[in-house]
C-alpha cells in the first residue's frame, strides 16, 4: 500500500509511519517543514506527486493554550488542513484518515463519550477540530474521522510522555487531580489507523487505551510506581488552580460503540501500554 503520512515529525506521526513501514507499505512521510497542511495548493501537489492509496493525517497544531489566543492559526491548521488534504485525497481517490481529539466534548457527561454524545467544544482549539472534522466529511464522504486523548509515548512532549523522565530528574511534578481522560499509547493508536484505512469503512471513531480512564496524578503515580521512584514528588493539583488560558473538559473519557460491531479488538489497556513505553525508554537510554 501507498501511503501519505502528514504530521510525520510529531508523536503519532511517527510511531505511525515506523508501524506502516513495518507492515510493508510504501510511506510518504511529511513533517510541517516539507508539508504545510494549511496551503491547499501544496497538499494538492504533494499528494498528486505521491499517488497514495491511502493518506493519513496526523498533522495538528495541539498548544490547546497558543491556540487561544491565535485563532487564524487554530483555524487554518486544525480545519483548513483535514479539509484541504480531504479534497487531495478525493482526487487521488485514496482513503483518508484524519485524527481529532476527546476535548470536541465539553466534559459535563459522567462515565464515557461515545459516537452518540453531541460534541460542545469549550476552546478555540476543539472548536477548530471539530470543524476540522466535519469540514474534511464534507468534502470527502470517503473519511475517517479517529478522536482520541491523553496520548503519550516515545519522543512526546506532553505531560503523560515526560513526566517518567522528570521523575528521574528528581522534579517535582504537579498533576491534576480532578480532570479524567482515557490514556492512549502511540503505537497502539498507529496500529488501529492502519487497521481502520484498510478496512476503509467512513465514520468517526473513538481509538483509546482499554481501560476505566484516569487522572493525570494517577497516570502520574502508576508510572512511578512502576519505575520504582519511592522518593519521587507528585504535587496533587485542582485543575482550577494552574489557571490556563484556554478551557479544557473535566471528563473527556472515550469509548468506541462501532469497533467491536466491525470486530475490532479493544487496544491493550493504558496500563499495559505504560509498561511497554517504559521498556522502549529503557531501551533507548541504553541504546
Amino acid at each position: 500500500m501507498r501511503v501519505v503520512v502528514t504530521g510525520a515529525g510529531g508523536l503519532v506521526g511517527r510511531a505511525l509511519t515506523e508501524h506502516c513501514l513495518l507492515s510493508g507499505d510504501e510511506v510518504f512521510a511529511f513533517d510541517h517543514a516539507s508539508l504545510d497542511i494549511s496551503h491547499l495548493e501544496q497538499v494538492l501537489e504533494k499528494v498528486s506527486i505521491a499517488k497514495p492509496d491511502a493518506v493519513l493525517n496526523c498533522a495538528a497544531w495541539t498548544d490547546v493554550d497558543g491556540c487561544e489566543t491565535d485563532r487564524a492559526r487554530a483555524q487554518a491548521v486544525n480545519a483548513d488542513g483535514p479539509e484541504n488534504l480531504a479534497r487531495a485525497s478525493r482526487n487521488a481517490a485514496a482513503a483518508f484518515l484524519t485524527i481529532s481529539t476527546d476535548y470536541v466534548f465539553d466534559g459535563a457527561k459522567e462515565g464515557f463519550y461515545t459516537q452518540r454524545d453531541d460534541p460542545n467544544p469549550l476552546s478555540v482549539y476543539a472548536h477548530a477540530k471539530l470543524d476540522g472534522e466535519r469540514r474534511a466529511q464534507l468534502a470527502y464522504a470517503r473519511t475517517v474521522v479517529v478522536r482520541t486523548g491523553f496520548i503519550f509515548g516515545c519522543g512526546g512532549r506532553n505531560f503523560l510522555s515526560t513526566v517518567v523522565d522528570r521523575v528521574r530528574r528528581g522534579e517535582k511534578v504537579k498533576a491534576i487531580n480532578d480532570a479524567w481522560g482515557t490514556p492512549t499509547y502511540a503505537p497502539d493508536l498507529a496500529e488501529r489507523l492502519r487497521a481502520l484505512i484498510v478496512r476503509d469503512i467512513p465514520g468517526v471513531f473513538h481509538v483509546v487505551s482499554e481501560g476505566e480512564g484516569t487522572t493525570y496524578e494517577q497516570f502520574a503515580r502508576t508510572a512511578v510506581e512502576k519505575v520504582g521512584c519511592p522518593t519521587a514528588s507528585i504535587e496533587s493539583v485542582r485543575f482550577d488552580l494552574l489557571k490556563r488560558p484556554a478551557p479544557r473538559p473535566r471528563n473527556s473519557k472515550l469509548r468506541c460503540i462501532l469497533s467491536p460491531a466491525l470486530g475490532f479488538a479493544p487496544l491493550p489497556g493504558w496500563q499495559q501500554g505504560l509498561t511497554d513505553f517504559l521498556q522502549s525508554l529503557d531501551k533507548s537510554a541504553t541504546g
